[in-house]
Order: structure tokens, then C-alpha cells, then sequence
């Protein structure tokens, strides 16, 4: 996405695109007011024209000896500083008209005609025509296992029940301090049905396993969990390996017919007495 916001504050004038209009580059979305700055660009435009002749009469004059060198110099000055106060006022006049940078889609517009516009403040949102990405958020703790190439799983709201499968393009060198975190860009397919300003689930795939085993995140009470042994509790400290919002991987710790409390917490004790009941299916 691409902002366009007016570089002077003004008066918004006219509006030459809207919501869904595709627009090439160099194209005029809109005109802020500019009947004063198109005054004072008139006035100095005179004045560059008048130093010229001024300076042009002199460089004529100099060359047959009647005027002195200083006289020249003055006039050539007097031109070149009219000439370059022109110059800034038409920048200045060409910055209220809105323009495309690229080409693309207008796909938020803010603004209605008669509005005073701060600087700096977007009055459109261009769509360029670029492939469409995900910009995600990795923590610091995990940024070292990511890599460009890995396979991305994507959900988002809008799409219950969709997985979409993206691929990682880049990773941002500098994270921000204060998230603790880097950002990670997203490539995914043309086709995609996400939307810009979408939310969405990523989870990047570090590694496959088949035969993985998963623990509910519940089951795991200070990196260890209880095991029931001839009906009473066991604590088995574990080695944990990928964490996700409904799984955790275990690398070692307990087996796969190991009996293991599905919610455990700091109240449970070593030794204590309970009774194994199968934990229901997730729905």
C-alpha cells in the first residue's frame, strides 16, 4: 500500500479519484487549494522574467566596456536568486495537486472538498501491482529457527475453516526493542483470497515430524508434567520442542502410552492417589 498526503496543509478542492479506480502513474488525484501560492508564483515569475532582462541588457553593455564588472555580476545575481525563489514556489504549488506515484488501485480514500488537510496526513491508499504478502511478527526468541523458504500455514477470521499456504520472503535485520520482536514478509499465491488490512494466523513451519508427540499446553506445569504410575501421580520434567496454541510438542520426558494429567497445576503432588480417566476428544 502506498499513502498519497499533501507535503503543505490546505483546503481540499477537488477529488479526481475515488474507492476502486484503478490509476496510472503521474495521474492527479486531487487539488488542494492554491490560489495564494499560484499569486505569489505569478509575482515572482515577473520578477525572474524582469531580472532577466536586467541581467541579459547588462551582459550586452559589459562586453562593449560601458558598465563596470560589478554591475554585471550584481544584475546576474539579482536574476539567478529571482530565477530560484520561482523555482520553489512552483514546488510548493505542484505539491497541493495529488498524484499517483505508481500505478495501482485507489483503495481508501479520506477526505471531502472544503476539508482542511493536515501535512502528512493520507488522503489516499494506492494498491500497487505487486504480489500480495503477509507482514508477520516473530519474537526474538523464535527469529533463529526462521528462514526464507519455509513453508507458511495461514488462517484468517474471514475464511473460517481455510488454511492458506504462503512461503517466507524475508526477514526484516533490525527488530524493534521495545516488541522484542522482527518482522517477517509472507509471499503468497496470486490467487489469494485475503484482502489488504486483513488479520490473519501465521505459523511458520520450522521442521515436519509424523510421528510427533502433542501434550494439551494445560498438561505441563513448569516444564514438567504427571505421569500416573500404578495410580498415583509421577512428576516427569520433559523437554519441550514446538509450542502451539492447542499442542505442545514433547522430545522426551514420557513415552506415547504414558497416562499424563491433561490439566495440571501447582495444587497436584507427587505420590498423591488418583484414578486415570480418558481425557474427552477435542471437538
Amino acid at each position: 500500500m502506498l499513502p498519497i498526503a499533501p507535503r503543505s496543509a490546505a483546503r481540499l478542492a477537488e477529488l479526481d479519484a475515488d474507492e476502486g479506480q484503478t490509476v496510472t502513474k503521474g495521474e492527479v488525484l486531487a487539488r488542494l487549494e492554491d490560489q495564494d501560492l499560484a499569486q505569489a508564483l505569478a509575482q515572482l515569475r515577473s520578477q525572474e522574467a524582469s531580472t532577466r532582462r536586467d541581467y541579459e541588457r547588462s551582459a550586452t553593455l559589459v562586453q562593449r566596456g560601458l558598465i563596470a564588472q560589478s554591475i554585471y555580476d550584481h544584475a546576474r545575481s539579482d536574476w539567478q536568486a529571482a530565477r530560484a525563489a520561482s523555482a520553489r514556489a512552483a514546488a510548493e504549488v505542484a505539491f497541493l495537486r495529488l498524484v499517483a506515484p505508481a500505478d495501482g488501485v485507489v483503495i481508501h480514500r479520506d477526505g471531502e472538498i472544503g476539508q482542511l488537510i493536515p501535512v502528512n496526513q493520507a488522503v489516499f491508499w494506492i494498491a500497487v501491482d505487486s504480489p500480495p504478502r503477509v507482514s508477520a511478527e516473530v519474537d526474538e526468541e523464535d527469529i533463529a529457527r526462521v528462514q526464507t523458504g519455509q513453508e507458511v500455514l495461514i488462517r484468517a477470521d474471514a475464511f473460517p475453516g481455510r488454511v492458506f499456504r504462503g512461503v517466507v520472503q524475508r526477514i526484516t535485520p533490525k527488530g524493534d526493542p521495545v516488541a522484542r520482536s522482527y518482522r517477517v514478509r509472507i509471499g503468497l499465491a496470486e490467487t489469494t483470497p485475503l484482502r489488504i488490512g486483513m488479520t490473519a494466523e501465521t505459523n511458520i513451519v520450522v521442521r515436519k515430524d509424523e510421528h510427533a508427540l502433542l501434550l494439551p499446553p494445560g498438561a505441563i506445569e513448569a516444564d514438567r508434567v504427571f505421569r500416573v504410575r500404578d495410580g498415583r501421580l509421577e512428576a516427569r520434567p520433559v523437554a519441550i520442542g514446538a509450542k502451539g496454541a492447542e499442542a505442545v510438542e514433547i522430545l522426551a520426558g514420557v513415552a506415547e502410552d504414558d497416562w499424563v494429567v491433561a490439566a495440571a497445576d501447582a495444587s497436584l503432588r507427587e505420590g498423591e492417589a488418583v484414578r486415570a480417566v480418558p481425557a474427552p476428544a477435542p471437538p
